[in-house]
């Protein structure tokens, strides 16, 4: 997914792995990443979720304009259980290499809720969109 935030030097983008539950989206960052510390400045971020199309009738993808907040506690422990399903290379007993288990070590898990939702899809007419308000999709 790709996760763009917007800073004091202007706006960023950054490619991260996620998992969802419902329209709760799930990752991991270093905290002194770029994104990271503007989202933590300014939680509104946009997302997108597409896979790389040729062919532009087949064009599906998802716009998400979301809040982010770091996980702790319980919640982090859910989130991290989630991932692992997705992830079990990741996450598992045995890290794949050694390195990505020192690097998890210096992690954060954060959440990004849903606030709107837009769905692209090419194969129903060029430019196709539905879109979602939190209140919709929440009830």
């Amino acid at each position: 997914m790709t996760l763009a935030t917007l800073g004091a030097d202007g706006p960023a983008a950054a490619a991260v792995f996620y998992v969802n539950q419902g329209t709760r989206l799930y990752f991991l960052s270093a905290p002194h990443s770029l994104h990271c510390r503007n989202f933590m400045t300014d939680a509104r971020v946009a997302l997108t979720i597409q896979e790389d199309y040729s062919d532009w009738s087949a064009i599906k993808g998802i716009q998400i304009d979301a809040l982010v907040r770091e996980l702790d506690g319980e919640e982090k422990e859910a989130a991290k259980r989630l991932y692992g399903e997705k992830f079990p290379d990741v996450l598992g007993d045995r890290p794949v290499l050694a390195a990505l288990a020192e690097a998890l070590r210096k992690v954060r898990w954060y959440e990004a809720t849903a606030q709107r939702i837009r769905f692209i899809d090419n194969q129903r007419g060029f430019g196709h969109k539905e879109e979602w308000s939190a209140g919709e999709f929440s009830a």
